[in-house]
């Protein structure tokens, strides 16, 4: 364990150095909510989304724009910087497992992505009105789920790419149709029926998310879902991590 705090202390002091990703992490969900809130209509009941408003709805697809982005993009490019310049190389030959380099970078990522949540939340509630989770230990279930399975896929990517150029495209495999699926490039009620169920089981879960903030009943097949992904993913990382 004093292996790995060492290890996670190195990776935060390197992490900030270059703060462009904790600066987008963390304000650019609210930037986007603020954005879209200030669109005429978002913020008035309607029958396409059953008597919600457009933005009571698009707050949980808000949560896919930070963790796509912090998942999906910053760690791959991060890991495979490492590769790509030789500092993995270096690392093979000290005790330190690849568990714990990319258990300290999703740490890290993940304290980023919480705090630009959180911060998305309290403006959503503040700024417009909008009600907080209905269910609110369940939304944090399904957000820790979501995150993790999201990070998850930007871990393989990571574990597997020489360079950082080759980690950021395998990542966007996941991210477009996670950021579709998640209803960011368009509101979920107003996708096909077909599309909605198919993103309710994929990361980061935004159905159930959406479910916990409304307060309807979760599946439990979609934890099982998100679950699958977070654990699969992350041992599937371990597994075909390379140093060189």
């Amino acid at each position: 364990m004093h292996t790995f705090t060492k290890l996670l202390a190195t990776e935060a002091k390197l992490f900030l150095r270059t703060p462009m990703w904790a600066i987008f992490g963390i304000l650019l969900p609210t930037a986007v909510l603020v954005g879209v809130g200030s669109i005429p209509g978002m913020s008035k009941p309607s029958e396409v989304t059953g008597g919600y408003r457009f933005i009571d709805l698009w707050v949980p697809s808000l949560v896919v724009v930070g963790l796509a982005m912090l998942g999906l993009q910053s760690i791959p490019s991060a890991v495979a910087s490492y590769r790509e310049q030789g500092v993995l190389r270096r690392l093979a030959t000290t005790p330190v497992p690849p568990a714990f380099l990319l258990l300290a970078q999703l740490v890290l990522h993940a304290a980023v992505a919480l705090a630009g949540v959180a911060l998305m939340l309290v403006t959503a509630h503040v700024g417009f009105d909008v009600p907080l989770p209905r269910h609110p230990l369940t939304y944090v279930v399904t957000l820790l789920l979501g995150l993790v399975s999201v990070f998850a896929l930007g871990l393989v990517a990571a574990s597997i790419a020489r360079t950082a150029k080759a980690a950021a495209a395998l990542a966007m495999i996941a991210f477009f149709p996670i950021m579709f699926l998640g209803g960011v490039y368009l509101p979920r009620p107003l996708l096909p029926e077909v599309i909605q169920r198919i993103g309710a089981y994929v990361p980061p879960g935004t159905q159930p998310l959406q479910d916990a903030w409304v307060g309807a009943g979760v599946q439990p097949l979609q934890f099982v879902a998100l679950a699958a992904f977070a654990l699969g993913g992350t041992a599937l990382a371990v597994r075909l991590f390379r140093w060189e």
